[in-house]
């Protein structure tokens, strides 16, 4: 049985899918095993749903996280759930932000326009 070109890249195409199929899979994997490690009470974690909160303890049998959101609001939530681990952010308080150093407006910020003291006068075609 010989192979002509068609079939060798075929065989080729789907060598490669079958390739990175089984890397992704590794990867998101890693990520798993990585956010598992991470959630343990104490740490600051963000739900799949967008809520924001603190691990105050985690029931393994059950597969559920009690997860306090505000003083005094805590949830129970399944633990597949906890989509990450936030960090907290790197503050930059002595450094200036590089738009403001420039002269250039922040977002959101209204420039002051010099007011023309003449008033346009309208010219007329006639």
């Amino acid at each position: 049985m010989q192979f002509g070109p068609f079939e060798i890249i075929m065989l080729a195409v789907l060598a490669v899918l079958i390739f990175f199929m089984f890397r992704n899979s590794r990867k998101r994997q890693a990520e798993a095993r990585e956010l598992q490690s991470k959630v343990q009470p104490g740490a600051k974690v963000m739900t799949n749903f967008g809520v924001f909160g603190t691990i105050l303890s985690m029931d393994e049998e059950e597969n559920q996280v009690l997860v306090e959101t505000t003083p005094g609001t805590v949830l129970t939530v399944h633990r597949q759930t906890v989509a990450r681990v936030v960090e907290p952010a790197e503050s930059v308080d002595d450094d200036e932000p590089a738009a403001a150093l420039e002269g250039e407006p922040e977002f959101g910020e209204r420039l002051e326009s010099p007011v023309d003291e003449t008033p346009d006068a309208k010219k007329s075609d006639d």
